[in-house]
């Protein structure tokens, strides 16, 4: 079960190209600026089981996902159980937006078990005195895109195409 605030089809903000995105509710990090405050409380949702949330995925089919929020790192359970489903049964990329960054949840049995099925992180808390609204996918410019995969073998945050200077895919 996953907290839920809403699921957006066709969204072209939280990633390249349409994908189906998953606002989670909870977050512990409560951000100053955040755009989404009301996500912070993890109450606000509403709780949805695996198969409900891919009735919903597999309903949209060229569109990817991405899981933001609030945090799903602050559901890795959940959000496991929902990322493995969507590999095994759909194939689809996985975005996934969080406040932590990539090396703190490295540190984290259940967090890390989950980044296994993240193709990209955006890591890091939003920083409302580094907002950049001209940056692609992100809103702040400490926060990353990182590629999951590469990450994760080389054990620290690797930028997704290597390069900070390129827009994103």
């Amino acid at each position: 079960m996953i907290s839920i605030l809403d699921i957006v089809h066709d969204t072209m903000v939280d990633g390249p190209g349409f994908r189906t995105s998953i606002y989670c509710a909870g977050c512990p990090n409560k951000c100053p600026g955040c755009h989404n405050p009301q996500s912070w409380d993890i109450r606000h949702g509403r709780m949805l089981e695996t198969e409900e949330i891919m009735k919903e995925i597999v309903s949209d089919p060229f569109a990817n996902v991405t899981f933001t929020g609030g945090d799903p790192m602050f559901q890795p359970e959940g959000f496991l159980a929902l990322a493995r489903a969507i590999k095994h049964e759909t194939g689809k990329t996985i975005w996934c937006y969080s406040g932590f960054v990539f090396e703190q949840l490295l540190n984290h049995p259940k967090q890390r078990a989950l980044l296994n099925y993240i193709d990209v992180l955006v890591d890091g808390p939003f920083i409302e005195a580094r907002k950049d609204a001209d940056l692609p996918f992100r809103g702040s410019s400490n926060q990353r895109i990182l590629d999951v995969k590469k990450s994760l073998k080389a054990g620290k945050g690797i930028l997704l195409n290597n390069d900070p200077q390129r827009d994103i895919i």
